[in-house]
């Protein structure tokens, strides 16, 4: 498959994947989940999406996001017409806590 196709694929799953889990309401679920990155293998079967959490606990997340990882297989499935809609596995990624982090004590050097 071409680059290009690839990569547009990757972000119509990330937009549609992002939209998904504004849909679930689960209360072990606390904070805002944001999507980072998503990565697609290369014959569709296995898509790793990389998501942050603020303000709530990671782990706990990462893992209820795992279990409904069917239901955002089906919906994904029904939103994006692709002839294998790839098994999808939940990652935490630190990314953005890191760079508030960093941002910060940037901040502070610069007083």
């Amino acid at each position: 498959m071409p680059g290009y196709r690839m990569d547009r694929l990757t972000e119509d799953i990330k937009r549609e994947i992002t939209d998904i889990l504004r849909t679930i309401k689960d209360p072990r679920i606390s904070g805002l989940i944001s999507v980072v990155k998503v990565t697609v293998s290369s014959d569709l079967s296995y898509a790793k999406v990389y998501v942050s959490v603020i303000g709530g606990d990671m782990k706990e997340s990462v893992k209820v996001l795992n279990n409904a990882a069917g239901y955002v297989r089906s919906e994904l499935a029904r939103r994006i017409h692709i002839r294998k809609t790839p098994e999808i596995k939940f990652i935490g990624d630190e990314s953005i806590k890191e760079s508030a982090r960093i941002s910060k004590m940037l901040d502070e050097l610069n007083k």
